[in-house]
């Protein structure tokens, strides 16, 4: 069936992208831990919801113009589809903009916030600044992949990934490894690894999309509202794993101290790459969605969404199986200390049970956006911070200490769960 053919030209490319865009941490982390120590490495991870609310940015408003081109490319309607394309292109430059400057500005007293002090504080400082003179990169090329998937580009998106992923590691080992930069030699790898992600995805818009003949980039207010609107969904997807890693530092550091930020540091690099898996596949199969939604084709919609619900939880069943089966030697793999391995063979084990419950919540969310019921996706998407704040804040930790922090995210995964189940029962759109 056709429907089918296109569900998997789309979803294993941007399940690659997605992967890729996660693994640029972690192979910082990976070079870091081992040539700087447990610091550098806790360092890396307090730093990075500010990377990642670049990667949300570029994500959010990429994925927003991609739903409306999705949906009016099955309305059949030329001019609005290529109204948004122009318009999303737009405010993915004055985005990396107005972040290079807020970024440059306040990344010091935010990492202070963010429960940094003394040498993690000093590391992640290095980090920042030289990510943040790199905003406009990250920005576009997270933004940029989802447009292009709209215009038969994923494996191209998916190319641009590996391309810049592979510069990054070269960049970690010159940089980290041989020279001895440190944390700032991490963040030049990742800059330049961004930079080649990004020429490519460039490089097809001019030349297969011919943007600059295809989209209308003139202001439309009409246009610009609704993006935003629709770019709150997938902004706060992307954003949301990174607002946990913020909320379990806090919890981590009150409760476990260096070791658990440590620990929580690997335990988030792996998470991160399923859940990322995952998350390609939902976005993925957005522009199938969109467009049989848009041509009320709601037989297919309905094709698509299970398929992605049984290939995300396969998907799903294999990870955690390898998490369990290296779980006594993953975190030794990135240089921390016998202490910081024991306490991630253990803390682990509550993780790889969420994401049973995290990749339902994923696929259930990018459907929603895919189908314009933002409002479901909203609470689905910022519950999670909610939640596992006031459940970090409540009994869990106080009753079980350390182990209390690690189950913290999993109440919080199972109740939102609950609630993907009900808010699909109740959705308006027939399929």
């Amino acid at each position: 069936m056709r429907w089918k053919r296109e569900f998997w030209k789309n979803v294993l490319p941007s399940m690659v992208a997605f992967a890729f865009t996660g693994i640029y941490a972690i192979v910082d982390g990976f070079f870091v831990g081992r040539n700087v120590g447990d610091a550098g490495l806790a360092a890396i991870n307090v730093a990075f919801p500010l990377v990642a609310l670049l990667q949300a940015s570029g994500a959010g408003l990429g994925m927003a113009g991609a739903v409306q081109i999705a949906i009016n490319k099955g309305k059949k309607d030329q001019l609005r589809e290529r109204r948004y394309l122009g318009n999303a292109l737009v405010l993915l430059v004055l985005a990396g903009i107005l972040l290079t400057l807020l970024l440059q500005l306040t990344y010091r007293p935010l990492l202070e916030w963010f429960g940094a002090s003394g040498e993690i504080l000093d590391y992640g400082a290095d980090y920042i600044r030289i990510i943040a003179a790199g905003s406009v990169f990250q920005v576009f090329s997270t933004g940029m992949v989802p447009l292009i998937r709209n215009y038969e580009g994923a494996v191209m998106a998916m190319s641009a990934m590996v391309a810049g992923f592979i510069t990054n590691i070269l960049g970690d080992w010159y940089l980290v490894s041989v020279e001895g930069y440190g944390v700032a030699g991490a963040a030049a790898a990742t800059i330049a690894g961004q930079i080649v992600t990004v020429i490519p995805c460039i490089w097809y818009l001019v030349r297969k999309v011919r943007i600059f003949r295809y989209a209308c980039f003139k202001l439309s207010k009409e246009t610009i509202k609704y993006l935003l609107l629709i770019a709150i969904s997938p902004f706060g997807l992307t954003l949301s794993p990174n607002l946990v890693i913020l909320i379990m530092n806090k919890g981590a550091v009150i409760f476990g101290g260096d070791l658990a930020v440590s620990c929580y540091a690997v335990v988030s690099y792996v998470i991160c790459v399923v859940q990322l898996l995952v998350q390609g596949i939902g976005d993925g199969a957005q522009p199938l969605i969109g467009r049989y939604y848009g041509s009320r084709e709601l037989d297919l919609v309905k094709k698509v969404r299970k398929t992605a619900y049984i290939f995300a939880a396969a998907v799903t069943a294999v990870s955690i199986g390898i998490i369990l089966a290296t779980k006594d030697q993953m975190a030794l793999v990135f240089g921390v200390s016998e202490p910081v391995s024991r306490m991630y063979s253990h803390g682990i084990l509550y993780f790889a049970t969420g994401l049973i419950f995290g990749g339902f919540l994923r696929i259930t969310i990018s459907y929603f956006y895919a189908v314009e019921k933002n409002v479901s996706a909203y609470i689905l998407i910022y519950g999670e911070a909610v939640l596992l704040t006031l459940f970090m804040a409540g009994f869990f930790p106080r009753l079980f200490g350390t182990d209390g922090v690690w189950m913290a995210p999993l109440a919080e995964q199972m109740v939102l769960a609950a609630a993907g189940i009900l808010l699909l029962k109740k959705s308006k759109v027939r399929v």
